[in-house]
């Protein structure tokens, strides 16, 4: 995939809308998957289910990854990820409203690259987008192996 997207893994109509805009707001351009549950993320990242044969050299310059989700959470997503030698160095950002220490500390055990909590504030939340936006699409360098 030539174009470096961005996979947002998130449950709640309300904040994919209000991550997308702010993204937009922040003139983040790159394409943006979107994945509704862990399922549907680990199945994108995979190749598999309705997802199938798609190749995962393809796959995206960062997750932003929620905690609460139906089907596989979001820590049993990371767990996985990390548990795969395709996908062990994926930049994952857990972007969650979760405010439980216990998740921030089971996040970081599990191997998230960054914990961000989501500020209610549109205009806070438009900054924390714009800010992850800057250094995972930009500043971040790659592992040599996933900047293929």
């Amino acid at each position: 995939m030539s174009e470096r997207s961005i996979l947002l893994v998130e449950d709640n109509p309300n904040d994919e809308a209000l991550t997308l805009r702010a993204l937009k707001k922040s003139n983040i351009l790159n394409p943006v998957i979107v994945a509704r549950d862990g399922a549907e993320a680990l199945d994108y990242l995979f190749g598999r289910g309705e997802y199938k044969g798609r190749k995962s050299e393809g796959n995206p310059e960062v997750v932003l990854l929620d905690l609460k989700l139906p089907k596989v959470d979001g820590l049993e997503v990371l767990r996985q990820l990390r548990s795969d030698d395709r996908t062990k160095l994926l930049p994952v950002v857990v972007l969650t409203s979760s405010v439980e220490e216990q998740d921030v500390m089971r996040g970081y055990t599990l191997g998230a690259n960054s914990y961000v909590r989501k500020p209610v504030d549109f205009n806070q939340f438009v900054e924390a987008v714009k800010q992850l936006g800057l250094y995972w699409l930009v500043l971040n360098q790659r592992p040599p192996e996933l900047a293929k």
